[in-house]
């Protein structure tokens, strides 16, 4: 990320608030990365005897430090709620009811500071049949509609990654409610729960493709809607050597795109086509069998055709677009996606930019030394 244009060093818009994260998996680290990301003093509570994997060096990223606490011990629970103290918010993603087993419910900690936004996310919610029980990203979809709506007609319902659930639907809801409470907070001088579950934030994910159907713009329940990969000029066609991704959705933009592709004066009739016509899928997919990645971008590339590489992992760091925008960063042979949105008068800092000093005066706010902590 280039800070080219902001001399002067800033750690974001979110610099000066402190959040305590109580370590978990999934949603509520990816919404204290957020924080952090924006310049919040994240403070993460871990279990002494961690047997889990190594934390995720890029979901990770951005705490002030990691504090040990065993919250079965009165002293460590007693010096949890004098940091609670300190706090502007707090985190948490457990299963219902697990932290007011430990003494640490909401009721508790907001008679200990009033002021506190505590945060927490579940999968299914807090109430209802299912409310106690495990689930997953997939699950929680499951019921949205989401997940159904996904997919084709020979694969049936495939889930993206875990990205609805979990980090749309989960840790940005979370973050995002939170930031709501922390903003009601300074006029009203108290704070209160934010209560995210994935289920509601998929859900709500959903609102565009729910009203497309109420208006009779989604007619089928997966498979040939325009935004589901069924249109021929919305979805993704092999080429040489990977894939090429098409999304043009408006005519001025597919005439463009059908032409280029070298189809002349069969174009027109192709626009008049049925959008999940089999026939005129095969005959494209043909035509961008015959060219490598590398020379379908050097004829669609700059175009408004709307035809894009689709890139793997490892190749976003140095595609032109990314590299330009500065999307990317890698730090220690990790890619970071970089901290977003952009602010320009706070601009965020980049990921790996702590130093000893920052990191120093980031514990002295919760009143800790580096000998404190993990």
């Amino acid at each position: 990320m280039n800070n080219a244009d902001h001399p002067q060093r800033h750690d974001g818009p979110l610099t000066g608030l402190k959040v305590i994260e109580i370590e978990s998996i999934g949603p509520g680290p990816f919404a204290a990365m957020t924080l952090a990301d924006l310049g919040a003093n994240v403070l993460r509570i871990a279990r002494p005897t961690r047997t889990a994997a190594p934390r995720n060096p890029v979901l990770g990223r951005g705490r002030a430090a990691t504090l040990a606490l065993d919250l079965k011990q009165p002293a460590d629970l007693q010096r949890l709620f004098t940091l609670i103290g300190h706090a502007d918010a707090l985190i948490e993603g457990f299963r219902p009811d697990v932290m007011e087993r430990l003494g640490l419910g909401p009721d508790t900690c907001l008679k200990r500071n009033p002021r506190l936004v505590y945060g927490r996310v579940t999968g299914w919610g807090r109430s209802g049949p299912l409310a106690l029980t495990a689930g997953h990203d997939i699950n929680y979809i499951a019921l949205t509609g989401a997940l159904h709506a996904s997919g084709t007609a020979e694969s049936g319902p495939v889930a993206a990654l875990n990205l609805v659930g979990d980090f749309g639907g989960g840790g940005l809801m979370l973050a995002f409610g939170m930031l709501c409470a922390l903003f009601e907070a300074r006029s009203s001088g108290r704070g209160q729960i934010v209560d995210a579950a994935m289920t509601d934030g998929a859900s709500l994910l959903m609102a565009m493709i729910y009203g497309m159907r109420a208006q009779g713009r989604w007619p089928a329940l997966r498979a040939g809607n325009v935004l589901d990969g069924s249109a021929y000029f919305y979805t993704v066609y092999e080429c040489a050597d990977g894939w090429m991704a098409v999304g043009a959705i408006e005519p001025e933009f597919r005439l463009q795109w059908l032409r280029l592709l070298g189809l002349g004066d069969a174009a027109a009739a192709i626009m008049d086509a049925d959008a999940n016509d089999p026939a005129v899928r095969q005959r494209i997919a043909a035509v961008f069998k015959t060219r490598t990645r590398a020379a379908w971008r050097q004829i669609f590339d700059g175009t408004d055709a709307c035809v894009s590489p689709v890139l793997h992992m490892d190749e976003v760091l140095t595609h032109e677009q990314n590299a330009a925008q500065g999307t990317f960063s890698s730090v220690d042979g990790v890619i970071h996606p970089n901290p977003t949105p952009r602010f320009s008068r706070t601009p965020a800092s980049p990921p790996g930019s702590s130093d000893r000093a920052r990191t120093a005066a980031r514990l002295d706010q919760w009143g800790l030394t580096s000998g404190d902590i993990l």
